[in-house]
């Protein structure tokens, strides 16, 4: 993913399948990223190991845990890491020269009162204006156990840290501190200007293109 002067730019998007299909779509995710991402100079990689909605894996994410004597978690979902998929971490993310993950950002976020904003409520403006929430964790990849159980168990601690956050925002608030030193607060509020004048500049450029093509098809009908 590229930043770019008018938002962000991604090269590809890779989802792993059902069990069945789960070696061929990390193959190629591998594929992608020794072919695209690390040619490009790409600099973020984005992923979502809990796999989906949360209202759609949560009872699945809960018979899981009770399977295998896990947290049962209320507001996140059980990642599916998968014994398959943490042996192949190290294969996807084997690189030359040097390019390596230094940096993994967890994001964990809160919506008010529990619900999240779905791409409609983003696309139509039909939500009324809210705050949401975003919590940010930053961990160098050197701890990041290598062996597939450390890697597993890592990530699955992850989420249940997650859960915690979550429990305590939605009942105090507030996000836990895991010191005696402050979170640090960053308000960011849209530009409603900004965001006018980008969507000004796409109807003008589509409006374009398209005289542009049929001026292009009446050379040739």
């Amino acid at each position: 993913m590229e930043s770019t002067t008018v938002g962000l730019k991604t090269v590809g998007e890779t989802t792993l399948r059902g069990k069945a299909r789960r070696d061929q779509s990390l193959e190629e995710l591998r594929e992608h990223i020794h072919r695209y991402y690390i040619p490009l100079g790409r600099q973020y990689m984005v992923l979502f190991p809990e796999g989906g909605f949360l209202h759609k894996r949560k009872e699945v994410s809960q018979r899981f845990a009770e399977k295998n004597n896990l947290p049962k978690l209320e507001y996140v979902s059980l990642p599916r890491a998968d014994k398959n998929f943490n042996q192949n971490n190290e294969r996807l993310l084997e690189v030359k020269s040097g390019n390596s993950v230094e940096w993994i950002l967890d994001v964990t976020i809160a919506y008010p009162d529990r619900i999240p904003l779905h791409l409609t409520d983003i696309v139509c403006g039909i939500r009324p204006a809210c705050t949401t929430h975003v919590h940010y964790r930053l961990y160098p990849s050197s701890e990041v156990p290598s062996d597939t159980e450390g890697m597993t168990q890592w990530l699955y601690d992850r989420f249940i840290e997650k859960e915690k956050i979550l429990e305590e925002f939605y009942r105090t608030g507030q996000f836990p501190s895991k010191s005696n030193t402050p979170l640090v607060f960053r308000p960011v509020r849209q530009d409603n200007v900004r965001y006018l004048i980008l969507h000004l500049f796409f109807i003008a450029s589509t409006f374009i293109q398209i005289k542009f093509f049929c001026s292009l098809l009446g050379c040739f009908w």
